[in-house]
């Protein structure tokens, strides 16, 4: 068996994970956020107990801006990266799966009303096998 198709079997948990998340997703569609190379969805605060269950079960790991400095190194510098955590974000995260770490930014909005989610690889870019894969599984184009 080749190094790639063991390195995408260990991706499987998480990919199958994702394609979960987006099959049971209860709001509207998802984009590309280029500047932080992930998957992006916004939807009304109707449907956060619902979108909060989709996302536990492929982001398992969560960090608050209180415990963000128990987070490991790679999340951090997500964190980091967007900008920090503010009161009522969440960093979500799962993995490694074969070297890929999973990660969501989980913020609500100032207006009370709209909550984004963007589910990203860290330290991965957007041309990778992993990323496009993430892009396929979430049906969103560059």
């Amino acid at each position: 068996m080749s190094n790639v198709s063991t390195t995408a079997e260990q991706w499987r948990p998480l990919f199958d994970a994702f394609t979960r998340l987006r099959t049971t997703w209860p709001a509207r569609g998802w984009s590309w956020d280029s500047r932080l190379n992930s998957v992006t969805s916004s939807f009304n605060m109707e449907f956060e107990d619902k979108a909060r269950a989709c996302v536990v079960d492929a982001l398992p790991l969560e960090w608050t801006p209180a415990t963000l400095s128990t987070a490991p190194p790679r999340l951090r510098a997500v964190a980091e990266k967007s900008g920090g955590l503010r009161t009522g974000q969440l960093l979500v995260s799962a993995g490694p799966h074969g070297g890929l770490l999973a990660y969501g930014l989980w913020w609500p909005w100032r207006d009370g009303d709209t909550i984004s989610l963007r589910i990203g690889l860290a330290d991965v870019e957007p041309s990778t096998q992993a990323s496009v894969r993430l892009r396929d599984v979430f049906g969103v184009t560059l």
